[in-house]
């Protein structure tokens, strides 16, 4: 694991963007760059941007290259039960893989009550909501309850600075955003990945709590695992050999992923409204710890800092070098 000192070292050379003029067809994400190659490659460049409530907020030491790795080794360990988008990584921090027509919903599974954003079934149920996503939620239940089932609550999909909305899964098929056969297929590989993501993560002493996914229709019309899958920026991760005892106590659990500086922000602005303070460096050297914490733990991996002979983007750059031409 790194040392404090050299996460905070590596925040003046984080990668806040990723363009490069000689590859075509850039279009910039949240937090990945992407270019459409002509021959039906997408690259797909992770920085260490980070969002969180819909903004772009800061960037995180290593966050890019953490959430490829960790992305990679979730991708390897469900090719089984569903195919995905990746052909090569070429770069720590790149992946290309196949272009896909993506699905417009996101696949949202979840084990817990919790979350902190307007579309998490905690902040409705707080709220008083007690039917969600087509679901009913019982009275009396508590943020962090396990719950009785492992449910499927879908959101669509809004580009860079919309928000994803809730939608129930009959409205997903009534409003043909998806078609029944393809809504009942997603439900099926969406559960499944979960159960396999929860199976391993259980394994390494982690309770995998929520996290969505994405898909796409490739040229033959296979359904495609596409984006990143079961990384700390799209899943919940606690420990579970503390969260009995600190639930029973109404504590947050211990977490390694995304909902430690979406904690940090709703308790010092509403971020929907208010302005949201500048992240300090000391809070990003803490949740970049988390996130290699979380690669570390799930793969047995020790994470590999880059080297500082180059910037990370004169490395990727070089890397990428056969796809300039």
């Amino acid at each position: 694991m790194l040392s404090a000192a050299a996460i905070r070292a590596a925040i003046p050379g984080v990668l806040t963007e990723a363009e490069f003029p000689e590859l075509p067809n850039y279009y910039r994400g949240k937090v990945r760059e992407n270019y459409d190659l002509p021959d039906g490659r997408r690259i797909l460049i992770s920085t260490d941007r980070q969002s969180a409530f819909d903004q772009v907020l800061a960037a995180v030491p290593f966050k890019g290259q953490v959430l490829t790795q960790t992305a990679r080794f979730w991708f390897e360990a469900t090719k089984d039960i569903c195919p995905n988008h990746v052909i090569e990584y070429p770069d720590p921090n790149v992946v290309v893989g196949r272009r896909l027509d993506m699905l417009p919903i996101e696949m949202v599974v979840r084990d817990y009550l919790t979350g902190s954003t307007d579309t998490s079934i905690w902040s409705m149920y707080k709220a008083g909501r007690r039917t969600m996503y087509g679901l009913d939620f019982a009275d009396g239940m508590v943020k962090n309850d396990k719950l009785p089932a492992t449910i499927l609550t879908p959101t669509t999909k809004a580009d860079v600075g919309g928000h994803d909305a809730p939608v129930s899964p009959a409205e997903v098929v009534a409003r043909g955003l998806l078609s029944q056969a393809q809504w009942d297929e997603l439900a099926r590989l969406s559960l499944a990945l979960f159960a396999r993501g929860r199976e391993i993560a259980a394994r390494h002493g982690l309770i995998l709590v929520d996290t969505k996914f994405e898909f796409g229709v490739d040229a033959d019309g296979r359904i495609t695992l596409a984006d990143e899958i079961l990384t700390p920026d799209s899943s919940r991760y606690w420990k579970a050999d503390s969260y009995g005892a600190r639930h029973a106590k109404g504590e947050e659990p211990e977490s390694l992923d995304k909902e430690f500086l979406r904690i940090w922000i709703a308790a010092r602005c509403d971020p929907y409204t208010q302005p949201i303070p500048v992240i300090p460096d000391d809070t990003l050297v803490e949740f970049s710890a988390k996130y290699i914490s979380l690669y570390e733990t799930v793969t047995g991996q020790t994470f590999e800092a880059p080297s500082a002979a180059e910037t990370v983007k004169e490395r990727i750059r070089r890397n990428l070098a056969p796809y300039m031409s």
